[in-house]
C-alpha cells in the first residue's frame, strides 16, 4: 500500500457459491489484491475484506454479487470512477481447477493465479500477475507492470496470450512443449528464450517465432516497453 494511504476500517464478506460446468464468473474491482487458486472442488468460495480510512467510507465501494444463472459476477468497484488507494480490498477465490472466469478486470493491486487450467483472462492495469500452474485458455495483461508465469502449459484447444505495456514479461514451462507455436515480441526491450526462436533483432522491433510440432496451440508474448524471458525448468 503507498506509504500515504491508510486504513482503520474493514468489513469481511464471505459466500459459498454453486459453479456448475459452464458457469462463468466475471469479477471487477477498483484497487485490490486478488488471489485465485484452482482445485478438484466443486463450488465457489470467495472472502473479500475491504480496508478503509472510516466505516463511512465503505459505503464508497460496496460489494455487490449477481448470482446470475449464466454467470456469477462480483463487483467491488469505487463509485463516480474514483481511485482512492485508501479504499482497497483483499480477495480470496477458491474454486474448481476448470473454472471459466470469463473476465477479471482491476485497475490497480496484485493478482496471484494458481492451478487454473479452464480459461482465465485477466486485465490490471497497474501492478503486477502473478500465475503458476496455468493451461487452457489464458490472457494475461498488466498495464504498468509486470507479468509472470511458472509452470506453464500448452494444452490441446487452448491459447496462451501474455502482454505488458511497460514492464517484464517472464514466462517458464516445466518441460518443452510438445506442440505449440510462439510468437514474441517486444517494442522496445529485449528476448531471451531456452527454446530456439527465429529472430529479427536488427532494426525495429525485436521478434522471435517458432513452431513446434503440431504449431497448436499459440503462445503469443509481447511488450511494449521491457524485456521477455521465456524459460524451461522449474
Amino acid at each position: 500500500m503507498p506509504a500515504t494511504a491508510r486504513a482503520d476500517t474493514n468489513d469481511r464478506f464471505s459466500r459459498t457459491f454453486a459453479l456448475p460446468a459452464g458457469r462463468a464468473v466475471r469479477l471487477d474491482a477498483t484497487v485490490a489484491d486478488l488471489t485465485i487458486v484452482g482445485s478438484d472442488r466443486a463450488d465457489f468460495a470467495v472472502e473479500i475484506v475491504r480496508h478503509a480510512p472510516s466505516a463511512a467510507d465503505l459505503a464508497k465501494y460496496p460489494v455487490v454479487v449477481d448470482d446470475g444463472p449464466n454467470a456469477l459476477h462480483i463487483v467491488v468497484t469505487q463509485s463516480d470512477e474514483g481511485r482512492d488507494p485508501n479504499l482497497r480490498t483483499d480477495i480470496s477465490i477458491a474454486g474448481p481447477a476448470t473454472a471459466i472466469f470469463e473476465a477479471v478486470r482491476l485497475f490497480e493491486g496484485h493478482v496471484r493465479l494458481t492451478n487454473l487450467r479452464g480459461a482465465c483472462d485477466v486485465d490490471l492495469r497497474r501492478g503486477p500477475i502473478e500465475a503458476s500452474g496455468v493451461a487452457g485458455r489464458v490472457r494475461l495483461e498488466s498495464g504498468i507492470g509486470s507479468v509472470s508465469v511458472r509452470q506453464a502449459e500448452l494444452t490441446p484447444g487452448g491459447m496462451m496470450r501474455l502482454r505488458v505495456f511497460n514492464g517484464p514479461l517472464r514466462v517458464r514451462f516445466a518441460r518443452p512443449p510438445a506442440n505449440g507455436r510462439i510468437l514474441a515480441v517486444t517494442f522496445n526491450g529485449s528476448i531471451t528464450s531456452d527454446i530456439p526462436l527465429t529472430t529479427k533483432d536488427k532494426f525495429g522491433p525485436r521478434f522471435g517465432e517458432t513452431t513446434i510440432g503440431s504449431g497448436d496451440p499459440v503462445m503469443s508474448v509481447d511488450v511494449v516497453k521491457g524485456d521477455i524471458t521465456i524459460g524451461i525448468g522449474k
